[in-house]
């Protein structure tokens, strides 16, 4: 079985029940809501051996986060701090015309200060497979470089190192994006991002197609993976593009597709699969997701399987 390394943040989400506005509420929800954990649970769920490395507060909110994670199937390798803070996400709902709110409460967060000498180096190596996002690099400097040593690491002996842009602008700047990749995308073999974060941080327009070749072909990424919506998802390969289509559901909550989109791709990468079957998959994975509720894409290898047979 292939094994799939993450290595990022995973904050806490905390949320009004349904579409309820936090003005108007008395109860919350909580939930661990990171994309490399994310990003685990899919591929493990998929049949993929997966972990996840993290530096956590020995907190009575770090200890949730691990245990929802366990709860979900994602085994964990974390460094306990005493120092610093599990980062926190307040989410609520909301439907057009309506926009949902985000407030991100992610500064002091232990995972800003990991180091790679916090992290297993030598799991790293040995993985078939490395990941990580954009979301953790955000935090600091020192997470940016942390970062990057892991992919470096991971690909060292022939593994596979993959990156989701995850560019979130209410962590930083398109600016302060750009300068932190500068290092980080050197060391990646496969980009999984959407199309509106890959025109905004790499300052890019015109037709999806052109955006998606003039990003792979500046940094020279094996593969690239780019989500668009409702229109489907699309792959470039040596210049050669595969797109697959967007299935219709009945959406109950999207918060967690294009984590289950990324783990699913990753799975089938790491079975050999050609770009366009892990593409399909992805695609199908997302489906599923949204289907769930909740952030934590928690699918079924089996409807999975199903809905990609239907494509």
């Amino acid at each position: 079985m292939s094994t799939l390394i993450t290595v990022g943040e995973t904050p806490l989400r905390i949320s009004p029940p349904g579409a309820q506005q936090f003005v108007g509420s008395d109860e919350v929800s909580m939930s661990a809501v990171g994309t490399e954990s994310n990003v685990a649970i899919a591929a493990a769920n998929l049949g993929t051996n997966t972990r996840w490395l993290s530096k956590v507060p020995a907190t009575q909110l770090g200890k949730r986060v691990i245990s929802e994670l366990h709860r979900y199937g994602a085994k964990t390798d974390v460094t306990w701090c005493e120092g610093g803070r599990l980062g926190i996400e307040f989410y609520q709902r909301a439907s057009p015309p309506r926009e949902a709110v985000v407030v991100h409460d992610r500064d002091g967060a232990a995972a800003a200060s990991m180091t790679p000498g916090e992290l297993s180096m030598d799991r790293i190596q040995a993985a078939d497979a490395v990941f990580a996002a954009g979301s953790t690099a955000a935090l600091s400097g020192t997470a940016a470089d942390t970062i990057e040593a892991a992919l470096r690491a991971g690909r060292a002996d022939g593994g596979l190192s993959v990156f989701e842009l995850d560019f979130r602008p209410r962590l930083w700047s398109p600016e302060d994006a750009r300068q932190a990749l500068q290092k980080i995308l050197p060391e990646v073999d496969v980009l999984i991002a959407n199309e509106s974060q890959l025109q905004t941080v790499f300052e890019r327009s015109g037709e999806y197609r052109e955006v998606a070749h003039g990003v792979a072909s500046e940094w020279d990424f094996d593969l690239l993976a780019m989500t668009r919506g409702e229109y489907g998802a699309i792959a470039i390969q040596d210049s050669v593009f595969h797109e697959c289509e967007s299935i219709e559901t009945e959406t109950v909550d999207a918060a967690g597709q294009h984590d289950a989109f990324a783990g699913a791709f990753i799975q089938q990468l790491l079975t050999d699969a050609p770009p366009d079957e892990a593409l399909s998959y992805g695609v199908a994975a997302a489906a599923v997701c949204r289907t769930i509720p909740g952030p934590i894409p928690a699918i079924d290898r089996s409807a999975v399987d199903r809905v990609r047979e239907e494509l």
